[in-house]
């Protein structure tokens, strides 16, 4: 039997490299590896595809969110509304300029934040609600915007593992205040490096989020605010644009694998399968199961261990929740804080998937599944 991996950057890069080997030599000759026309052009055509008036290009998706906290003057004193079942970057970037991450629980269902337990949480303290779109499937937006609009707060969106997810026909990073995207390799838009964006469709906002990220400064040498250095490189800019073209039909393959995963797995006891919501388009940067348990064992470790044995990779997205990681011990959250997120973690288990996952593959995965199961 093959071995199949969580996910196979090569084989895209195979399909692509005809077309990126090209712009990335022009940009090499060019001399022009910081910003440039390879940088503008894609942050063109990346809000283009979102529907946001402003693209900015930055380092990393983490740095967009710490600038986008940046751009609303977010900080200590302040509080940030997240969800406690995401990567550690969330809530990072609200401590890291100096406010407090306010956990939320999530829904079962989708392992989006409950907007049901909103309300609850906002104090006079509270500036803004940080969704994430979490393995590729939209956070229902509707009532968090109506809870943004009620509390005079700012919705900044966490798309990180979404790129080109939809809700009620429009992209996420277009739905909220801003929108923050990685392009860490893996993810759905990955380019072959770090990199990031923030999207947005208020000048203001777009005009301080370019400042910040070059150093504070608004004219070159003149610096107004204390920035950093956060820019998106050129190479990772020719690249992205290549890759963009190519975005649709990479997640449409997504979504193809993703079903066929659903008709496979479906008859199987003991699994939770993941669903799109009706009025939204998931992208599926994660196939994520829940493998529930009976008495004390953890079937989930078990099953992953018969996978692994089986040549077949598969990831813990994530073992520990936010609230209860060593660093947020000052929040005193305890365990039983959060059950769902709590629960979630010791029940997911992310199966093969990439684009490029071939039939044959699937049925390998699924027939492991079926003798362990």
């Amino acid at each position: 039997m093959n071995k199949i991996p969580p996910f196979d950057l090569t084989r895209q890069y195979q399909t692509l490299e005809a077309e990126i080997n090209p712009v990335v030599s022009e940009v090499l000759r060019s001399g022009r590896y910081i910003g440039g026309n390879a940088v503008s052009d894609f942050e063109q055509a990346f809000s283009e595809y979102i529907g946001s008036t402003h693209c900015l290009g930055c380092n990393s998706g983490t740095d967009a969110l710490y600038l986008a906290l940046r751009a609303f003057n977010i900080g200590p004193g302040d509080e940030v509304i997240t969800s406690p079942f995401t990567f550690i970057a969330t809530a990072e970037t609200i401590s890291e300029v100096g406010a407090t991450p306010v956990f939320v629980d999530i829904d079962l269902e989708t392992f989006n934040l409950d907007s049901g337990q909103i309300e609850q949480a906002i104090t006079p303290k509270t500036r803004a609600i940080m969704p994430v779109h979490l393995f590729g499937r939209p956070v229902e937006m509707p009532p968090l915007l109506d809870i943004a609009q009620q509390h005079n707060l700012v919705i900044i969106e966490d798309c990180a593992q979404a790129t080109g997810a939809e809700w009620e026909g429009k992209k996420v990073g277009n739905l909220g205040h801003v929108g923050c995207f990685s392009f860490f390799p893996t993810k759905n838009l990955g380019g072959c490096g770090d990199g990031g964006a923030v999207t947005t469709n208020d000048p203001e906002i777009a005009a301080t989020v370019n400042k910040l990220r070059q150093h504070g400064q608004p004219t070159r040498y003149i610096h107004d605010v204390i920035g950093v250095n956060s820019r998106l490189d050129a190479v990772q800019g020719a690249i992205l644009q290549i890759k963009l073209r190519h975005l649709d039909s990479f997640n449409q393959a997504r979504a193809n694998i993703a079903q066929r995963y659903q008709e496979l797995l479906s008859p199987l006891a003991h699994l939770v399968l993941p669903t799109a919501p009706p009025q939204g388009k998931a992208v599926w940067n994660q196939y994520t199961i829940r493998v529930l348990s009976e008495g004390s064992e953890n079937r989930r470790d078990a099953l992953r261990m018969a996978l692994q044995e089986a040549g077949i990779g598969s990831m813990v997205y994530y073992p520990r929740p936010l609230h209860l990681q060593p660093v947020y011990d000052h929040l005193k959250a305890t365990e039983g804080s959060f059950p769902k997120a709590e629960q979630a973690c010791q029940e997911v288990l992310s199966l093969p998937m990439f684009p490029e996952l071939t039939s044959e593959e699937q049925e390998q995965v699924v027939q492991t599944l079926k003798q362990f199961l």
